[in-house]
């Protein structure tokens, strides 16, 4: 079947001026992932902020408490102990000037990046490379750290980060259509719990304005914002 097609159907039953209750959406969203792999649920929320302003933008990180069913791939920068530490803890690739000149030379294998404190130095300069793929270490979202092991254990298991993108809109996967109705429903809200608590002190009026559910190849579903909210 056709793509349209099968989107089209996969749309019937859905009212688009309506915003459904959490649990309906989900179970909506569950019935209409029928791809033949396990397709990512995602959810989209519609905030009220302008990032190009620095005190609006919307930005952090939160553990879902039932993972997201997705395999993370980890990359550490650290030497010696830290090194041997991370890749124990399960990281995917450790280096430090060596891992450094693969990124360079766009040999990116990874989902997630962590650094030591004291690998900033040589990470820094990869700024251009890792920043606009989202992956540079930063402190306030606990990926320039010493302590390795939480935050690989962290990011493999279930921690999802998330920052607001122009026109207000931020999206995120929350786990798994094979995943359970109540899986999702509390990763759900935990995502929209800690999206309110970054806040920031720009916001002015309605902070989260709306919110839909989709999966990876099915149809949006509205959903109402007094559901999500924990």
């Amino acid at each position: 079947m056709a793509v349209g097609k099968r989107l089209k159907k996969a749309a019937e039953g859905i009212d688009r001026t309506k915003n459904y209750p959490l649990t309906e959406a989900v179970k909506m969203i569950k019935e209409r992932a029928v791809a033949k792999f396990d397709e990512t649920i995602e959810v989209a929320l519609n905030l009220g902020v302008d990032p190009r302003h620095a005190d609006q933008m919307v930005r952090g990180v939160v553990t879902l408490p039932n993972g997201t069913g997705k395999t993370v791939r980890v990359a550490v920068f650290a030497k010696g102990d830290k090194a041997e530490a991370a890749l124990k803890a399960g990281a995917d690739v450790v280096g430090s000037d060596d891992l450094a000149a693969e990124v360079q030379a766009g040999n990116i294998n990874f989902d997630r990046c962590i650094a030591t404190p004291d690998m900033m130095v040589v990470v820094g300069k990869l700024g251009k490379v890792l920043g606009p793929r989202g992956l540079m270490p930063n402190p306030k979202l606990g990926t320039v750290t010493a302590n390795v092991v939480e935050a690989v254990k962290a990011a493999k298991g279930g921690q999802v980060e998330f920052r607001v993108e122009k026109a207000g809109v931020l999206q995120a996967g929350v786990g798994k259509a094979s995943f359970t109705l109540e899986a999702l429903e509390e990763n759900i809200k935990a995502f929209v719990d800690a999206v309110n608590r970054a806040k920031p002190t720009g916001a002015k009026g309605t902070y989260l304005k709306k919110v839909a559910l989709s999966s990876t190849m099915g149809p949006g579903v509205k959903v109402e914002v007094a559901s999500v909210v924990a």
